[in-house]
């Protein structure tokens, strides 16, 4: 049942939990003089260009901080939490040089320097911050599974009493990220702390606008299977018993627990923030409640001296004075190495992903062994995912309706019975909880398999589909979350605005996702493989006309087949023309050339995609068609017309040519549909027009 602690003072001696208020003095002071050295130096010099301060909030979150000393425990915040790294030992140089952009820190430049990140092998970790409001909170909940899955599955006994702690303002509870996050957790029954710092805006919109009464802690007091804890973060001693409190409901195995502490923002949003909205009273009372004078009052004399204090103080002000210098004596990064580690180039991330966990690859050969029975594709996904489950421990599968059901295209059936529930199981229903469930899970160390079911749902993710590909540029490498997301897509008999959604340009154009697009059985069965045992994001695309076409058959080309990403595939090979398409597309191409001396090339995967055949093919057939079912206006198909514009124009005796649905989603009605699809019909009068131009 949940708990409410009131806000008043905790009785205590300054000893009192465990805590080591030297240091906690150390950091909170260590905290100010960075803050203080950016407002008042490195911003107006032009020298930081971002500045979130975190005065008022960093007291709470140095306690909090200490107290994540197992080696699984993991942390992710927020534009606000620099107290919480310092306090995990992250390096004020780095933490500066960050905030500076330049060489080393958390992403060498590459992102915002309030944007933390702290890969530790051998103790608690910071995971890789996102700057959307929220986006923490479910790959928290995926660290906080894994630590369910490291222990009862694998039977590591090092994630015990592990926690996954996400820290966020008052405003986020608002946000998708921090609901589904709450679902899962208490669904679930996870390790998970929901740390809420709650200074009473949004930047300028009070919190009464984020949640009823501006209490979240109040509002969740009914949520089942949630501890609740809620207190002043602002007193020294109260604070600390109630992060105690909070870490140790958690530790012990009962479940997750939101902790909201209430905190002054004694600086504004960012820098540049005038907190013009707030009266001059309540400015005076948010800075009557610092939170360093009282712990100053909390510790002197009782267990420090004056003298000590001061020499702290001054202490800090040195150790940020010396991080300054060496921050600002590292270059900037080279510009042109910014196109560097967008997918994983031959050296290790720090963490993340499989890899990093000892993971090797199993033999495998790019020649298939064909059975004699031809399987459909859904099989053919099947007996892949199956074999994959069964050499691979790490290989978790989830998604809504994939248990019991199958999957509601059938191709999970009997996965859940095999593997049991903890491999292969059902969640709620939010696409932002399942892909960022993923993100946690792929950092942790284990090969996620979430399923999208239907191309269109997945527009809720799209922040953690973006934050998960961008993942490894963003830290310079740090970091990395490799999955394999499951996507269905496309037509299927008919067609509708909501199932029938192709779109596989979105994914090519986010950066960091490999995207396969396999039009038949064996494909997918080389394709998927290699997705599964790989150390990239991959977007496995299952068009649903294909899953049971009678064209898409092939006979399972064995548990060791691997097909490389990037390769495509020269289905019907003739001189007077090139045809280029994948999926749904391919056997109508093949069908319209018939008759005709052409090439049609299945792309198989669109990022990459296999310019140099298409390129060696059109150079020889001086002619063009793509073929796609996507719209036409910044469809895929315009990405390939361009680079053989670019590359091959001279070699040219007709013009580039496309054939694709027209710029309108997807009609239901079949006789609309057909119409709006390309047909077999239409793409053989294209070629015929195009050889004879």
């Amino acid at each position: 049942m949940a708990t409410q602690v009131s806000e008043r003072p905790v009785e205590g001696k300054a000893s009192d939990g465990g805590h080591d208020w030297r240091e906690v003095a150390r950091l909170v002071q260590l905290s100010r003089a960075l803050d203080r050295m950016e407002e008042e130096r490195l911003v107006p010099e032009r020298k930081v260009l971002y500045q979130f301060s975190a005065r008022g909030h960093d007291m709470a979150q140095v306690l909090l901080g200490l107290k994540l000393d197992r080696k699984r425990d993991a942390a992710c915040g927020y534009y606000r939490s620099r107290p919480l790294l310092l306090a995990l030992g992250v390096d004020p140089v780095d933490a500066l040089a960050s905030s500076m952009g330049r060489i080393g820190g958390y992403s060498g430049g590459r992102d915002i320097g309030a944007v933390f990140n702290h890969p530790n092998i051998d103790g608690p970790s910071a995971l890789p911050m996102c700057g959307g409001v929220g986006a923490q909170y479910t790959p928290t909940a995926g660290w906080a599974q894994a630590i369910d899955y490291y222990g009862g599955v694998l039977n590591d006994r090092s994630y015990d009493g592990a926690v996954a702690v996400a820290l966020g303002g008052d405003a986020s509870v608002a946000s998708n990220g921090f609901w589904a996050a709450l679902t899962i957790a208490t669904t679930q029954k996870l390790p998970m702390l929901f740390y809420i710092e709650d200074n009473g805006y949004g930047i300028s919109v009070p919190s009464g606008f984020q949640t009823p009464g501006g209490d979240i802690a109040a509002n969740l007091a009914s949520w089942g299977g949630l501890e609740i804890v809620s207190g002043d973060g602002a007193e020294p001693g109260e604070a600390a018993a109630l992060v105690d409190r909070a870490l140790g409901h958690v530790r012990g195995g009962k479940g997750p627990c939101l902790l909201r502490l209430t905190v002054p923002r004694l600086q504004g949003h960012s820098f540049q923030d005038t907190q013009t909205y707030k009266s001059e009273d309540f400015v005076a009372r948010e800075r009557a409640r610092d939170p360093l004078p009282r712990l100053k009052a909390h510790l002197v004399p009782e267990m420090l001296s004056n003298a000590e204090w001061d020499a702290i103080e001054t202490e800090a002000i040195a150790a940020a004075e010396a991080a300054r210098e060496a921050a600002e004596a590292r270059p900037v990064a080279d510009p042109e190495t910014v196109v560097r580690d967008v997918f994983f180039e031959g050296e290790m991330q720090a963490m993340g992903g499989q890899w990093t966990h000892g993971y090797a690859p199993p033999p495998a050969s790019e020649t298939p062994a064909p059975e004699a029975q031809r399987i459909n594709m859904v099989t053919a996904i099947r007996r892949t995912l199956e074999r994959e489950l069964e050499i691979n421990p790490r290989v978790v599968l989830f998604g809504e309706d994939i248990g019991p059901k199958g999957g509601v295209h059938a191709v999970t059936l009997g996965l859940q019975e095999k593997f049991g529930e903890t491999r292969v199981f059902d969640t709620s229903l939010s696409e932002e909880g399942i892909i960022g469930r993923a993100v946690g899970m792929a950092i942790a160390g284990l090969m996620p398999v979430p399923e999208i079911q239907f191309r269109k749902y997945a527009e809720p993710a799209t922040e953690q589909l973006n934050d998960c590909g961008t993942m490894r540029w963003r830290t310079g490498n740090r970091f990395a979350a490799p999955m394999v997301v499951r996507m269905p897509g496309g037509f299927f008999k008919c067609g509708d605005p909501w199932h029938s959604q192709t779109n596989e340009v979105a994914f090519v154009h986010q950066p960091g996702w490999m995207v396969a697009v396999p039009s038949n059985a064996e494909d997918a069965v080389g394709l998927l493989r290699t997705a599964l045992r790989g150390n990239d994001p991959v977007i496995f695309f299952e068009h649903r006309a294909m899953l049971d076409f009678s064209w898409a058959r092939r006979p399972y080309p064995g548990d060791d087949y691997v097909l490389p990403f990037g390769k495509a595939k020269t289905c019907v090979s003739g001189d007077a023309i090139t045809v280029v398409t994948w999926g749904a597309m391919v056997p109508r191409c093949e069908e319209a050339a018939e008759g005709r001396s052409a090439d049609v090339i299945d792309l198989r995967t669109l990022m990459p995609w296999d310019g140099e055949a298409v390129l060696s093919s059109v150079r020889r057939t001086r002619r063009c068609l793509i073929v796609h079912e996507d719209l036409k206006t910044a469809g895929f198909g315009a990405e390939i017309a361009a680079v053989v514009a670019d590359e091959a124009f001279m070699d040219l005796d007709a013009p580039v040519a496309r054939l694709t649905m027209p710029d309108i989603p997807s009609p239901h009605n079949p006789v609309l549909l057909d119409w709006a699809v390309p047909s077999v019909e239409r793409i053989r009068a294209k070629i015929d027009e195009l050889i004879g131009f």
